[in-house]
């Protein structure tokens, strides 16, 4: 069983930085960590759970939501376990929890439905 576990949210000041990151665990060797596309979605108080960017196993390809385009980065360290969101310019509107996800042998899809392991999500909260 893949565990996920998030950090790195917080309290900002809108224009500011954050870098989230999560780290998997409970990999195995026919199921390393480069095995899966990773994820990161946020779901804001009142709303659905929505796509922010994703990265494909080998990080050669990477989609974003377009609200998050141009502000926001998806990298990933495989022989680190971990994915990360460096967030840019950021605005009260990007407040939420944000969940990082990882598809066995996925493509990097918008889709949530896709995503086989979920982090229990670490809260960004942004100031106007």
């Amino acid at each position: 069983q893949v565990q996920l576990v998030e950090s790195g949210g917080g309290l900002v000041q809108a224009g500011g930085s954050l870098r989230l990151s999560c780290a998997a665990s409970g990999l195995t060797s026919g199921r390393s960590f480069s095995n899966y596309a990773m994820g990161w979605f946020r779901q804001a108080p009142g709303k659905e759970r929505e796509f922010v960017a994703a990265m494909t196993r080998s990080g050669g390809i990477t989609r974003y939501a377009d609200s998050v385009k141009d502000r926001f980065t998806i990298s990933r360290d495989n022989a680190k376990h971990t994915v990360y969101l460096q967030m840019s310019s950021l605005k009260p509107e990007d407040t939420a929890i944000y969940y990082c996800a990882a598809d066995f042998l996925g493509a990097a899809v918008p889709g949530s439905a896709s995503y086989d392991y979920w982090g229990q999500g670490t809260q960004v909260t942004v100031s106007s």
